[in-house]
């Protein structure tokens, strides 16, 4: 017998018969009570805590490592696929005519972005200014990279080239030059724009031009000769368009 039960029998042992039977009821009525109320705790505290009512009645499980990517397996993939392109490369029997990013380029291009890629591969480089005031040693920079693209090329969100711009130059098809090209006149007709004009009288007694250029790359050259129909008519242009 546990020594709980030893203290309570010594301790009901001089009761009436009666009075016994209901004390030592009683006793075992209230240890079980103790014992809901304590699972039912536990469980409640495992639950707030996250944990299941299974786990907090037995003994945690170790906690399974995360998986990590071996590394020497990513190199040994890459130089698998790196070897393949080589195999490829030297068979004279295959011939791929197109790149295989210019699928995904065409994802990743807005149909205003489409339009000034064709205005580039179907007029050529296009101007640009910076508009700086101060020195030519110490100045700075009050209006970058305005042009004329927008209108040019007929975008619905003119307001939207400088960020087409920037994904066109991340995506490899144009590059910023600093050669000024050969037709100034393109250059003076950029200066006499509000937006150019508006830049320089911010800028102040100081203010000047700085004259700049945006080309298509080989690549974009490419691109635009293999994925845009440069010979067909504009759409804006047409009835309803």
């Amino acid at each position: 017998m546990a020594s709980g039960e030893h203290e309570r029998g010594g301790s009901l042992a001089g009761l009436p018969g009666l009075a016994r039977i209901a004390a030592s009821a009683w006793w075992h009525a209230a240890e079980r009570g103790a014992g809901l109320t304590l699972g039912l705790g536990s469980r409640v505290v495992s639950r707030a805590l996250g944990s299941s009512p299974a786990s907090a009645d037995h003994e945690p499980h170790a906690a399974r490592p995360e998986r990590r990517r071996d590394p020497e397996a990513s190199r040994a993939t890459l130089r698998e696929r790196g070897e393949e392109l080589l195999t490829r490369s030297a068979d004279v029997s295959l011939d791929e005519e197109l790149h295989p990013a210019y699928a995904r380029i065409l994802d990743n291009l807005s149909p205003d972005e489409a339009r000034i890629l064709r205005l580039f591969a179907t007029k050529g480089p296009q101007p640009a200014i910076d508009v700086r005031r101060g020195l030519p040693l110490v100045s700075e920079l009050v209006a970058p990279g305005l042009n004329m693209i927008g209108a040019e090329a007929g975008c619905r969100h003119p307001d939207r080239v400088p960020p087409y711009l920037d994904n066109l130059n991340r995506l490899g098809l144009i590059w910023f030059s600093r050669e000024t090209l050969r037709d100034i006149n393109r250059y003076q007709v950029l200066e006499a724009q509000p937006e150019t004009v508006e830049a320089m009288r911010e800028a102040g007694r100081t203010a000047r031009t700085v004259r700049r250029s945006i080309h298509l790359t080989p690549f974009g050259t490419d691109f635009c000769e293999v994925s845009l129909p440069l010979d067909a008519p504009d759409a804006s242009t047409q009835p309803g368009g």
